[in-house]
């Protein structure tokens, strides 16, 4: 293992225990990482919803998107911005990873039609009719 690992907390341990130290890493980078971002955001934006004043950005940068769709600079926009609405409707730091793994997890566990047969240019949704709620909010694919 690296010096610069070990210097940044890594136990020497089981490769079980180091990937959990990474992942511990890993999510804690982005954790500060977001509590920053949301500092900034709180004092240059100020501490209101902004609703519509972020799907407003976003729509703006979707359509940066469709004219420049390798520019991953306007993609990291569009996640920043996304980012911004979840701390502003209540999300924490903290609070991100749990939620980006259990909608990972939600949608993982729903079935999808094979992408062969579907257009490139349209969503991909997922079969409604085995939700257990019945909601149809929250499709990610």
């Amino acid at each position: 293992m690296s010096e610069a690992l070990i210097a940044q907390g890594l136990s020497k341990s089981t490769p079980a225990e180091l990937i959990a130290d990474v992942q511990r890493l890993r999510t804690a980078s982005l954790e500060a990482y977001y509590a920053r971002q949301i500092e900034w955001s709180r004092e240059t934006f100020g501490p209101a919803l902004r609703t519509k004043g972020v799907i407003d950005h976003i729509r703006k940068e979707l359509t940066e998107i469709e004219r420049e769709p390798h520019d991953l600079s306007e993609w990291i926009d569009v996640v920043i911005l996304a980012m911004d609405g979840f701390w502003r409707h209540g999300g924490k730091a903290e609070d991100l990873m749990p939620a980006l793994l259990a909608e990972q997890q939600k949608n993982m566990a729903r079935v999808w039609p094979d992408w062969r047969t579907m257009s490139e240019d349209s969503a991909i949704e997922h079969d409604r009719s085995r939700d257990a709620t019945g909601t149809t909010g929250g499709d990610h694919g």
